[in-house]
């Protein structure tokens, strides 16, 4: 009877470790289904509030229009110009970002899509005096996703490349090679690599953070469209950098 009078005496209300973390673990849990339920809402609610915006811009644009072309200030003209323009941008990524469309998913050249984006930037490479290094090393240069996705990503990419280095000139180099994964399965890595002056070290972790930016006149959705882009074509976006150098963003993706 010893024994049992001994385990009658303990608290039977104190928990034991395990009912502890338990419940501890079921708390967090809760915590990170309610966050992800507030961010879903939000990103509805921001998609929302991007249509109705981009709505009414077409409204706006169309009458500023008429009147900057009564004005006779060319120079207040342009800035108007420039701004509503600004300001379409921003609510076209926050809308891409928000509600990205549904992939349409067919076999894409990467290399040939590397060269497309490049000469769409050829002027503003010029006008910065910066020159282009293409090595295509992989063989295996063919994936499977949605063009228009990938396009939008490598542009992000390489147009940030560009913005990187200043109107003195620099280099950009994009290097594609294969490699195999730990299940021995082949991946096509995209390296786009800048001379610039690099990202500081303690912004690093945030450059594919939603509306982070350091530019001044940044939307800070670029990154971060580039790597819901890559996770959707089940693939990923690492950043290397060292600051007076330049960056190099790599994207990864399975071959076909």
């Amino acid at each position: 009877m010893a024994p049992h009078s001994e385990m009658s005496s303990s608290n039977p209300h104190k928990p034991t470790g395990g009912a502890v973390v338990s419940s501890t673990a079921s708390a967090d849990l809760q915590d990170n289904l309610r966050r992800l339920d507030r961010l879903a809402n939000l990103g509805l609610l921001a998609a929302s509030a991007a249509h109705e915006i981009k709505n009414g811009l077409v409204a706006i644009n169309t009458f500023v229009e008429m009147l900057l072309e009564k004005g006779e200030d060319p120079e207040m003209a342009g800035v108007v110009r420039s701004e509503l323009k600004r300001i379409d941008s921003l609510v076209t990524q926050m809308l891409r970002f928000a509600a990205p469309k549904p992939a349409a998913h067919a076999s894409v050249n990467i290399h040939h899509l590397l060269d497309h984006s490049l000469r769409l930037l050829e002027h503003q490479m010029t006008g910065r005096m910066i020159t282009i290094k293409r090595d295509y090393r992989a063989l295996l240069g063919t994936v499977r996703g949605d063009e228009s996705q990938l396009h939008q990503a490598l542009m992000n990419l390489l147009l940030n490349a560009v913005e990187a280095m200043s109107n003195n000139g620099g280099e950009l180099t994009v290097v594609t090679e294969n490699s195999t994964g730990n299940a021995g399965h082949h991946r096509l890595k995209i390296h786009i690599r800048d001379t610039g002056a690099g990202i500081a070290e303690e912004n690093l972790a945030r450059v594919f953070e939603a509306f982070f930016t350091t530019k001044k006149n940044g939307t800070g959705l670029g990154l971060a469209i580039c790597q819901r882009v890559a996770h959707e074509h089940h693939g990923e976006l690492e950043v290397r950098s060292e600051t007076g150098r330049g960056s190099t963003f790599i994207i990864s993706l399975p071959v076909e």
